[in-house]
């Protein structure tokens, strides 16, 4: 099964050439047997042919806001409306999560609470996920169709379905203890306030719910549809 990435961001300069973009980030939390790769860097510009390019799909994280006005924005948009048209699998993490909400109808804005990083803990079900965050942004108000499968007291929709064919989370299972270390190093400092940042690096190496986010996301791909 194909899945194109459809790469909103980049990692920064300092941590790239070790960890790689958000695309290999993707393409190695996801590694299966079943499951081949193409990214597609929407952030530059450069988009697949259509939503037929691939038989599923994956849209990153990205330092840019949903709502923000840029070129690549409106076609990205356009593509999410044709793939949920089609039915196809769609997953969406942080900018992935909030740039198809609000392309289905839902809105995104900077949260009046600020921001949320570093392991963060979400209730799913009665089961407890340990994921990183690093969002000011939020989903505020959900399209119709979004069902809430995951929330906080911080962030209400932390994980939406839509039917069976689109999963979205807001924080980052694709990002090691490591890499959040290499965010608040060379992002974070002067952006997020830095009581946040201390708070996020004191329990970076607590155990997270990653490997079991990475199954469920495998999952959801191969999942036999009608």
């Amino acid at each position: 099964m194909k899945i194109g990435i459809l790469q909103s961001g980049h990692s920064p300069d300092a941590l790239i050439d070790k960890a790689g973009d958000y695309g290999d980030l993707f393409t190695a939390m996801l590694a299966d047997d079943d499951l081949t790769f193409e990214v597609f860097s929407v952030v530059d510009g450069i988009f697949p042919s259509g939503a037929e390019a691939a038989e599923g799909w994956l849209i990153t994280g990205s330092r840019y806001g949903a709502y923000e006005d840029h070129d690549w924005i409106p076609p990205l948009e356009d593509l999410i409306r044709d793939i949920h048209a089609r039915a196809l699998p769609m997953i969406g993490v942080c900018f992935g999560h909030q740039i198809i909400a609000q392309a289905l109808g839902g809105k995104v804005e900077k949260f009046k609470d600020g921001w949320a990083v570093g392991r963060t803990e979400y209730d799913m079900g009665g089961q407890s996920l340990a994921v990183n965050a690093w969002h000011q942004d939020q989903v505020t108000r959900r399209p119709d169709e979004a069902q809430v499968l995951a929330s906080n007291d911080f962030c209400e929709n932390a994980v939406l379905a839509y039917g069976d064919t689109i999963w979205t989370i807001q924080p980052h299972p694709e990002m090691s203890p490591e890499f959040v270390d290499g965010l608040i190093r060379f992002r974070g400092r002067g952006l997020v306030p830095d009581a946040l940042l201390d708070a996020a690096q004191a329990r970076n190496n607590q155990p997270n719910s990653n490997a079991d986010i990475a199954t469920l996301m495998i999952d959801f791909f191969k999942k036999e549809r009608l």
